[in-house]
Order: structure tokens, then sequence, then C-alpha cells
């Protein structure tokens, strides 16, 4: 049975916010120690690492479930079929909605029910739930898809990412600036005129990387704060990506019989410019060979890292000729791989 994408859509907020505007931050350590370098020197050296120049704000009045919506209209639309006729909705996210300026996070009733509930589907075996599953959430959410659709239980499904991490950093963080909201959407069914999905690689490493990602207090140890804010321990984390992203990858495409040079684009998770790049290049290392230029769409310097939503953003905005110089057409063969919370990781190969 050949599966595939059959629209996409993707929402960006409209809140812009620039490295300059972290000039004025008190950064601290993990320990609660100033930092011995100034705010412009800290933000230098985080743009070149990073690759992020600026980055997407959600309006206050809009939450992660808002955001999923906007970009589930727009799959939908764009695969020209009845919002009835689905049969599940897949809501990948991290922290649920949480209404700005507040600290708790509202996962009741799920983001996926939220989203069902606004597009006016009053059909009860259209199933909707949310997955937990870190950055690479939104990826799992086309695996458990297809699984669905390769068991004849269903024949259409939208896929949503979507983050308001703006909303779960702290101030006193240099890793704040990396963090930033957005939402993507997709639209699976089965039918598909090409091969579609060829093959995915999903793993789960939760000894001592369990916690690499993790809910930490302010640095500031004055405050009497004591909210929970995304942390990481950004090291780490780069040396686990950079290590078992690869090698997730090169299962992915060998189980699909793909020859590597028959890739036309590798969509990875936009969480590090300078850790992507690295991602890459050991990916073709272990074929014995040098990455290809412009194989590798980005689109972190200006968007940030939304985690769920980085990879179906980027992919709808290549799709639709919106990153320049980059475009996909029908044939090409893919991969979509991502790295994060658990620690997750996992890859898919897919002929659009």
């Amino acid at each position: 049975m050949n599966i595939g994408i059959t629209g996409t859509g993707s929402y960006i907020p409209t809140i812009i916010s620039a490295n300059e505007d972290f000039a004025r931050h008190k950064f601290l350590n993990r320990d609660g120690s100033e930092i011995p370098y100034s705010n412009s020197q800290i933000i230098e050296k985080f743009e070149a690492i990073t690759g992020i120049g600026q980055r997407r704000y959600a309006k206050k009045e809009f939450n992660t479930s808002d955001l999923g919506y906007f970009a589930a209209i727009k799959a939908i639309e764009d695969a020209g079929l009845q919002k009835e006729s689905l049969d599940r909705i897949i809501f990948a996210h991290n922290f649920g909605d949480i209404t700005y300026g507040k600290t708790q996070a509202d996962t009741v009733p799920s983001l996926a029910t939220r989203v069902k509930h606004r597009l006016g589907i009053a059909n009860p075996a259209c199933v909707a739930y949310d997955l937990l599953f870190g950055c690479p959430g939104w990826i799992e959410g086309i695996i458990q898809a297809l699984a669905l659709l390769r068991s004849h239980m269903a024949e259409k499904c939208l896929v949503i990412g979507a983050e308001t991490l703006s909303r779960v950093i702290d101030e006193n963080d240099r890793d704040s600036m990396i963090y930033s909201d957005g939402a993507g959407a997709c639209i699976l069914e089965a039918g598909y005129d090409t091969k579609g999905f060829l093959g995915h690689s999903s793993a789960t490493y939760a000894k001592e990387e369990a916690y690499y990602l993790y809910n930490g207090e302010t640095y500031d140890k004055s405050a009497s704060d004591t909210t929970q804010y995304i942390k990481m321990y950004g090291r780490k984390i780069y040396e686990f990506a950079i290590t078992y992203v690869p090698r997730a990858m090169k299962a992915c495409l060998d189980q699909s019989g793909i020859p590597i040079e028959s890739v036309k684009k590798v969509f990875l998770h936009q969480a590090n410019g300078k850790m992507d790049e690295a991602i890459i290049n050991r990916f073709y290392e272990l074929y014995g060979l040098q990455c290809p230029d412009g194989i590798m769409p980005m689109n972190i310097h200006t968007m940030g890292n939304s985690s769920v939503a980085t990879i179906p953003t980027l992919f709808d905005m290549v799709r639709k000729g919106q990153i320049d110089n980059q475009e996909v057409n029908k044939g090409d063969v893919v991969i979509f791989a991502s790295v994060g919370a658990g620690m997750n990781i996992n890859a898919l190969v897919y002929q659009i």
C-alpha cells in the first residue's frame, strides 16, 4: 500500500524577536553565578554556534492548540479533502497549552481534541489524541499514522506538530535564546501515486541520556520563583545527536533500499545550526561521501527552534517554494530526521 502526504500547512507566528532583544537579560550560569562575558559577547557567540538571528513568538491570545489549528486548516485545504473524512488527528507537543502570563500547562481536553472541536468535526470515529515524544514528536506521529493506515484502521490522518516554547523559558538562561513558537501539519492518505514512505527508524535512549532535557527552576537563586522552565545540557545533547542521529538515518535509508545518491533533500530538526551541519556531514561520511551542497534546507536563522514544529514548517515552506534556492518535486526522495527529549531519535525516508 502506497501512503503519502497529500497536503501540508504551517503557521509562522508574527512576533519577531531578534537577538538584540536579549541585550538587557541577566544571563547566569547553572549555579547562579554571573557569566564573565558581556551580553553582546554572549549573543555573538550564540549566533555563531546556532545560526539563529531571530525567532518567532506567538501573540498573547494564541496558545499551542490555536497554532496547531491554524496549520491544520491549511493542510486540509491543501489536500482538498472534507474535514469529516479524517479518521485520526494526532497532535505532537510537549507542554500543552500555556496561557500567556500563566505557568500551568493545560492538557485537558487534549490539544488534538481542541483542534477537532475548532474544526467542527462531528464524526465520533475521528479519533483525536496527543503525542509526547520530545522534538521528534511530529515524525513519530507520522510513524503511528502509517501503522494505522497500513493496518486499514484509518484512511486519512492529520498529524500536527506545534509548540509555544516562549512560555517556558528562563530569562536568566542563555539557552532561552534558542527557543521559539510555531506549528506545522500534514495529511497522510492511502492510495498515493508514488511509493510514498519507504522506511523508518525510532529509538529511545533513557539511561544517563534521559534527563539531558528536563524541567528546572530559574538560574536566579535569589528569586522566589518556583516555576519550572525548559532546561538542557547542551554539550551532552550535541555529542549524543551527532553520534546517534546519523546512524538512525543510515539504518532507515538502508532499510528503504534507496541509494544515498538518490536522496534529494534531508530535513533535519532545526535545533542548532552547527549541530545539524555535523549530523549531515557524519551521515554522508558513513557512506564514504562528502555532503552535497544544498541538500539540507534550513530556516533556523529566522525561525529559531520550535521543537516539534521545526520539520513540518520547514517541509511546508520548501514544498511551497518559500525558501530561496530550495525546492522538492514529485518523485524526489527525502529524509526526515529528528532528536530530542527522551532522548529520542527517529528518521523517515519518503518519496514525494
